[in-house]
């Protein structure tokens, strides 16, 4: 017993020297055994980092008075605190270990026995990984999950709080996703989540922020590779793209047949223009988005679209540009002669154009597309002869011959330069095997030739000094973007020069490509020359008035 209990008992026996007995009891009270105290620990499992832990020293029964102290194995002096409960705010892998406390009070201190050790186990918090189905880029109306994955969680059962950017979306959640049904917009943003585990609450490691990001709409996007303009016997590849997006899409492909009176289109009650669509029998449904037609045939000779799709429910891009093929035989019936025989012109001059019928036949006329987006019969025809005076900007476009019959020429990109330098490069393919002469022409003809540079694709490929570059040989690798840079004026526009080959000493197998310039500056040129969509008479089976369309509406600027 305690030194000063046994001073107390001494100086009550001289007070009460008639009750032996009940300092007697007093006496056996005082030699109880010390009190050994329960240490727990507010976790039924192992604590994970970065979550608070409580351990408890409980004595029985409870009293007043006691402070207690807190010591693992490998510390040397003990914790103290007021109250029986000892907190680890954010627990480390080095505070697991072995934990003992007892109590104590009085002065000198009177403390209780150790309790039996508690061995605290501390692991590595796993982290939660958000994912998002049906891909982080989405389309204003799709459906959009979100999910939290638990890495190393193991078999728990865990409950999940969202967050998006820096406030909480759901606190607290009983399943580990959620969805939203038709997302929109303000449905951007990153998004986080963590796990809190059933059994005790603590939490696993928050997860990496995820960008959600919700366009206006999906766009499909047909491209093709190599060359819109083929001759009879080429292959073609066609390929569909979702643009910002490339996760979970298959494609359907459509081409453009007549829909009202054998045309191709009508206008709409918007003015825009219908067109009938039919899915092609052989299109391909798969991941890949391309459709590839071989061993093509004027037969081909079609406008063609894409249209993707993926989820369930399934969810659909808008219709993809109209993207037009055009198969000439290896000798087409008339070829479109202009005078001066160039691609590139300047503002004001004059241009002529005419159809050589190499058929003798009549009814040629030249139609154009250009900056007005519409395709029309050359202004002031007389007879198969179209002349322009004086050129515009306005004018830069792709023209052609066509018949009463629906015979067409091959196509020629024609650009009308304002600036004062532009490229002299052929119109037509040039044989493989033949030269090749490019010149550098100016606005104003007292401009020196000197330090001329001609760039193929970019590339510096010569400097002269005449304004003249000439190839004696040219091959296939000779194919590509031309134009020329004066070192004072500037520098024309881009012209692809296109090589024709020879096989086996037979009339030249033409593989017509897009003599195309003003890349940057005359970007509708190369998007969709609407040549079949315009002007495509439609080769049909006889049944074809019977067959069901599917009508879209479309810009028609298409």
């Amino acid at each position: 017993a305690h030194p000063q209990v046994f001073y107390l008992l001494i100086n009550l026996s001289f007070l009460f020297p008639s009750e032996p007995l009940v300092l007697a009891g007093l006496i056996h009270c005082t030699q109880t055994e010390k009190p050994k105290p329960q240490l727990t620990s507010s976790l039924k499992g192992a604590a994970l980092t970065g979550n608070s832990l409580t351990l408890y020293c409980t004595l029985t029964p409870q009293s007043d008075g006691w402070k207690f102290y807190w010591i693992k194995p490998t510390q040397s002096t003990e914790t103290e605190t007021e109250t029986q409960s000892y907190t680890i705010r954010s627990v480390r892998v080095s505070d697991g270990g072995q934990y003992k406390c007892r109590a104590g009070r009085g002065n000198p201190v009177y403390y209780t026995h150790y309790s039996d050790a508690l061995r605290v186990n501390v692991i590595e918090s796993p982290k939660a990984v958000v994912t998002i189905k049906p891909d982080k880029h989405v389309f204003s109306g799709e459906t959009v999950t979100l999910r939290c994955e638990i890495q190393g969680g193991g078999d728990t059962e865990w409950k999940y709080s969202w967050y998006k950017k820096d406030y909480t979306l759901y606190p607290y959640r009983i399943t580990q996703e959620f969805s939203f049904s038709s997302v929109l917009n303000y449905n951007s943003g990153e998004y986080t989540c963590r796990g809190w585990r059933s059994s005790d609450s603590q939490s696993s490691e928050i997860s990496d922020a995820v960008q959600l990001t919700v366009s206006d709409a999906a766009e499909a996007v047909v491209s093709v590779s190599p060359l819109r303009w083929l001759t009879e016997g080429d292959s073609v590849t066609l390929s569909c793209e979702v643009k910002h997006s490339s996760t979970g899409w298959t494609f359907s492909w459509y081409t453009a047949v007549p829909y009202r009176n054998g045309l191709i289109e009508v206008t709409g009650h918007r003015g825009n223009v219908l067109y009938g669509l039919e899915l092609l029998s052989d299109s391909s449904r798969g991941s890949g988005g391309s459709y590839t037609l071989t061993n093509v045939t004027v037969n081909h000779t079609r406008v063609y679209m894409c249209r993707a799709e993926r989820r369930e429910p399934v969810f659909h891009t808008r219709d993809s540009n109209l993207q037009p093929l055009w198969i000439t035989g290896e000798s087409p019936p008339v070829s479109l002669i202009i005078n001066p025989s160039r691609t590139q012109h300047f503002t004001a001059d004059s241009l002529s154009l005419s159809c050589e019928d190499q058929s003798d036949s009549t009814g040629w006329t030249v139609r154009g597309y250009t900056h007005s987006e519409t395709v029309s019969d050359c202004s002031s025809v007389s007879g198969s002869t179209c002349n322009i005076s004086p050129l515009s900007t306005s004018h830069t476009g792709v023209y052609w011959c066509q018949s009463e019959s629906g015979g067409r020429s091959n196509p020629v990109n024609i650009t009308v330069h304002n600036g004062d330098v532009i490229l002299e490069s052929p119109v037509h393919p040039v044989t493989e095997g033949h030269p090749l002469t490019l010149r550098c022409l100016y606005r104003n003809t007292k401009i020196s030739d000197s330090g001329v540079d001609f760039y193929k694709d970019d590339s510096v490929l010569q400097s002269q000094t005449t304004g003249e570059m000439t190839m004696s040989t040219v091959s296939m690798s000779d194919e590509g973007f031309y134009h020329c840079k004066h070192p004072e004026r500037g520098e024309s526009p881009k012209s692809w020069v296109s090589v024709r080959v020879l096989s086996d000493g037979k009339a030249p197998l033409s593989v017509l490509k897009l003599l195309s310039s003003a890349v940057a500056a005359s970007p509708y040129v190369l998007v969709t020359i609407i040549l079949a969509v315009k002007c495509y008479r439609a080769r049909t089976d006889p049944d074809e008035d019977n067959r069901p369309y599917r009508v879209i509406e479309a810009e028609a600027s298409v």
